[in-house]
């Protein structure tokens, strides 16, 4: 795994910190990467509470960290299983780019266009008041929406084989995002969003 700065692009957005690298990962170790994390993560199928029915997800997921690193959204709680050397080489990586250190990650596998994940902001106590969150994006180009929680603004990026995604500052507090799903056929992707958890009384 490369352990370089790549030059990033900032994307301009009010009350927002976004940045994208598009070529954050090779394309051959790109492949490599992800052909192995399909088959070698403990991927799942949960299901959470939306006004008062459990609802499967429609994506399968992983939650990988260091000890103690719980997470918990739409009443669903995550104990972390530990690090594979795989995802520790990558979090290195997006340490190095983003200058922030993190202690979890949420794997995220869309099976096909299908799959998808709806409107939501990453503002969970858990996270602190301005996370950074590092989003590698593997397989599949999918869209990515954003719409802000007040107005009609509204913004779609294009997340790419091997790019990277940095969401910080006030971005989860003035904006959600959302995976919409695709009519047209797709293949898999999977997406990990690297994040730093803090504990919780």
């Amino acid at each position: 795994m490369q352990n370089s700065l790549f030059d990033q692009q900032a994307i301009a957005l009010a009350d927002a910190d976004l940045t994208f690298v598009a070529d954050f990962l090779p394309h051959k170790q790109a492949n490599a990467l992800f052909e192995q994390l399909q088959r070698s993560l403990a991927w799942r199928q949960d299901s959470i509470r939306i006004y008062g029915k459990e609802v499967n997800i429609p994506r399968l997921q992983a939650w990988y960290g260091d000890p103690g690193a719980n997470y918990r959204y739409s009443g669903l709680q995550m104990t972390p299983m530990p690090w594979t050397e795989a995802l520790l080489q990558v979090k290195a990586a997006c340490e190095t780019q983003t200058q922030t250190r993190f202690n979890a990650v949420l794997a995220n596998y869309y099976r096909d266009g299908s799959d998808s994940m709806g409107w939501h902001a990453d503002d969970e106590p858990e996270l602190g008041n301005e996370p950074v969150i590092a989003s590698v994006s593997l397989g599949q180009s999918r869209n990515m929406d954003f719409k802000r929680r007040t107005g009609n603004e509204k913004y779609r990026l294009v997340l790419n084989h091997g790019s990277l995604l940095i969401m910080a500052g006030t971005t989860q507090q003035y904006w959600q995002h959302a995976l919409p799903k695709s009519r047209r056929p797709m293949d898999a992707r999977i997406n990990l969003t690297f994040r730093w958890i803090y504990p919780q009384k």
